[in-house]
């Protein structure tokens, strides 16, 4: 039933074969729910929000804190604690950039960073939850050091302690890798760094959309997730932050609709959340972000889990099947999401992704904007599956047929 809400699922790709889409992890496909959301507000609510007292205008603005609303009971949060952002990797620069600006204004102490201090992030980061630091330590003359992963794909945490220090302003981590679907424990994690005083960003682009995710659980104080990865459209991110910490933070974007007062000598800025959303608010993009919170909600984070955990361990145990055939990270699903990342002996992965895609297998290919991890784990490149709701068993098997079929195409394996 799940599948008939995405027409996408029903059309046939290259050579008349099915769609078989396994790269939700890049982006999800979207519900009719999702597109009619957004095609309702245009077709009888378009106006802008928090702007003008017409009906349309408050309409828009009902649209929008709804979703807001929505978003913040999805994840345990208050709603002043949830900013609109373009996507996660926006969400990620605005802290970076605030406390780059907190810095050069003398802003909050917990923001400022200075030569000497040290953010620490992971080998494992997507390259949107790493080159941000990268240039804010070049702005402020901070440290950037790195937690390494095992050659299992997990974080070595043996020097968790040692490596956070006094100096550590900010520790970023991702809830789960994109490449390996590792997930670390972030809640020891932010134990350790807020024991010596640090934050704790989590980049959960690849959690949020599917696991039960509780931010007073989780511990991080800031936590950033794209909505098109979770049934969502494009253009809107999710940025939480604790409420104290938003209150004190300064803005990183400036401009209409986050103002208090302008005068020519100066200006004061609103509290959060409105205070780091300028411009015209994405109304027609948060219905849908809100449609799709209603959508996962109705099916439960819980089954959304284990339906993944099911796809994932059937994978492992197809692949560990196929001779030649590599899988990044750990081979059981524990404390694992659904994304799996393999190499294919004699085969660059650009050529079993265009095999499989000649099969109508949609898949991943590349260093999937985690270069780093990469290398740690010996490798240029991989081929990676990723799974949702909409996925099957049957998908699972058609990517182990045809994953066999590139090895004899290139003569890998007779």
């Amino acid at each position: 039933m799940i599948r008939a809400d995405f027409p996408v699922l029903a059309r046939t790709v290259r050579n008349g074969n099915p769609l078989v889409y396994l790269d939700s992890g890049a982006t999800s496909q979207k519900p009719v729910q999702v597109l009619d959301a957004e095609r309702s507000f245009y077709e009888l609510h378009n106006g802008a929000a928090h702007r003008g007292t017409h009906l349309l205008g408050e309409e828009a603005t009902d649209v929008y804190e709804g979703a807001r609303a929505k978003v913040a009971a999805f994840i345990g949060a208050d709603v002043g604690e949830v900013v609109f952002t373009k996507n996660a990797t926006e969400a990620i620069n605005l802290v970076a950039y605030a406390m780059s600006n907190a810095t050069v204004t003398g802003g909050s102490s917990r923001f400022r960073v200075l030569p000497g201090d040290e953010i620490l992030i992971t080998e494992m980061e997507h390259h949107a939850n790493l080159v941000p630091w990268q240039q804010l330590c070049e702005r402020t003359g901070a440290t950037l050091r790195w937690l390494s992963v095992t050659p299992d794909g997990r974080l070595d945490l043996d020097d968790l302690d040692r490596m956070i220090t006094g100096r550590t302003k900010l520790v970023a981590v991702t809830h789960q890798s994109n490449v390996t679907g590792t997930i670390p424990p972030v809640t020891d994690i932010a134990r350790a760094a807020h024991e010596k005083g640090a934050l704790v960003l989590a980049d959960a682009a690849q959690s949020v959309p599917h696991q039960p995710v509780d931010v007073a659980t989780l511990g991080a104080d800031f936590l950033a997730f794209s909505g098109h990865k979770m049934l969502g459209p494009y253009g809107i991110g999710v940025l939480f932050g604790r409420a104290d910490l938003l209150e004190a933070m300064p803005p990183f974007l400036t401009g209409g609709s986050m103002i208090e007062v302008v005068r020519m000598e100066g200006s004061t800025f609103l509290p959060p959340p409105q205070r780091f959303e300028p411009g015209v608010p994405a109304v027609a993009e948060a219905a849908g972000l809100g449609a799709a919170v209603d959508y996962l909600s109705g099916l439960g984070m819980s089954a959304v889990a284990a339906h993944e955990e099911s796809l994932t361990a059937h994978t492992l145990d197809a692949l560990r099947e196929i001779n030649g055939v590599r899988i990044l990270g750990p081979d059981t699903t524990k404390d694992r999401g659904g994304a799996v990342a393999f190499e294919v002996e004699g085969v660059h992965p650009h050529d079993v992704g265009q095999v499989l895609d000649e099969l109508g297998v949609a898949v991943r290919t590349g260093h999937h904007c985690a270069w780093p991890l990469h290398r740690a784990l010996g490798v240029q490149a991989s081929t990676r599956a990723t799974f949702y709701v909409y996925n099957t068993h049957a998908e699972v098997d058609a990517l182990a047929d045809g994953i066999r079929y590139a090895q004899r195409f290139f003569g890998a394996r007779q």
